[in-house]
């Protein structure tokens, strides 16, 4: 149920961290989408653990959070002028912790929405993968990044979230 607003504001950090890193948005202005998106993410896992009745809710929360702590780390990177080598490693952690939830989705997927879900984990974990390349092994992709970061933002949250709130749920 809370799916669709959480979809909606990750669909618009990553777009708005996209231009960021393509250097279209100035470091002191992306402070406060990360933060938002962060505190609403957190807020909905929040809802989501208290209303948790099995391990597969603890699991979603988990999952969550760790879209809220990434979007709180890059709001405090910004603030403090880290370099981002700590994000770089935390982002490896994440790609990692979140492939068996892509195959998980895809695995118990049974509509198209589903499918896309599970397909959404794998193109997230492979940009989490990138975000380690770039910020902890400083390999110089982040025109590529910021590329992958936009392009996701849009066909693996926005579009969802506007589809889960006014499409059919199949």
């Amino acid at each position: 149920m809370l799916l669709p607003l959480s979809l909606l504001f990750v669909g618009a950090v990553l777009v708005l961290n996209g231009l960021w890193m393509a250097s279209r948005i100035d470091d002191g202005e992306i402070v406060l989408m990360n933060g938002a998106t962060a505190a609403i993410t957190a807020a909905v896992a929040a809802v989501s653990l208290v209303q948790a009745q099995d391990v597969a809710d603890v699991r979603a929360v988990a999952m969550t959070l760790l879209f809220s702590v990434t979007y709180l780390w890059v709001a405090f990177n910004r603030v403090s002028g880290s370099d981002g080598r700590g994000l770089g490693w935390f982002s490896l952690f994440v790609a990692f912790s979140i492939l068996p939830e892509a195959v998980r989705t895809l695995r118990a997927a049974s509509t198209p929405m589903e499918t896309w879900l599970g397909l959404c984990w794998l193109a997230w974990a492979a940009l989490w993968f990138l975000y380690f390349l770039t910020m902890a092994m400083q390999i110089p992709f982040r025109r590529q990044a910021a590329l992958a970061t936009l392009v996701s933002g849009v066909l693996t949250a926005w579009l969802p979230a506007l589809f889960l709130m006014y499409g059919t749920h199949s």
